[in-house]
């Protein structure tokens, strides 16, 4: 082989790594409902710019975008090929109503939003660390994990950030 043709084919190959190295990993859909990396709206933001790379968004909800992927990309045994889009929230839709196991796996108490207005009939949360609170002083950034009719045999699993001024309201619901 001469040299020109050697050099030919390692360009190629090198091309062709490169590329696969840049495809985006759908796996990263499942860690940004656990928070990881903490949320900001910048990282977000890219999500969803990806999930629209990926997938038409099913927007019959009116309140979030669903976005349905071809394969699993679920981990720890929980499977998912959604992703969903709510206010300042991204999470996926577990298959199954699995909420208790999220709980147990994520270290996830439970937030008694359950109660509040019918909204999910399971509803667990953790806030993150202050180290991974992005903008403390605007509100709070929790993994949560809810079973509602809104997901009929689903369970939401989402990196959600909530305003004080959303948490002030939901205490004062739940107080009346």
């Amino acid at each position: 082989m001469n040299m020109k043709a050697f050099l030919s084919l390692g360009v190629a190959f090198s091309l062709s790594l490169g590329s696969s190295a840049l495809a985006f990993d759908k796996s990263a859909f499942f860690d940004a409902a656990l928070c990881k990396p903490p949320y900001t709206t910048t990282s977000a933001t890219e999500m969803y710019n990806e999930a629209g790379k990926l997938a038409k968004a099913d927007t019959s909800l009116l309140t979030a975008a669903v976005y349905k992927l071809s394969a699993d990309f679920g981990k720890q045994g929980f499977k998912t090929n959604e992703l969903i889009f709510a206010g300042s929230s991204i999470g996926v839709l577990i298959e199954g109503l699995r909420a208790d196991d999220l709980a147990k796996t994520y270290h996830l108490k439970s937030d008694n939003l359950g109660s509040l207005l019918g909204s999910a009939s399971k509803s667990y949360a953790r806030i993150l660390a202050k180290a991974d609170q992005p903008t403390r002083e605007m509100g709070v950034v929790s993994i949560i994990a809810r079973e509602s009719a809104a997901f009929p045999g689903k369970t939401l699993l989402a990196c959600e950030f909530a305003t004080h001024e959303d948490l002030e309201a939901m205490k004062k619901l739940r107080a009346n």
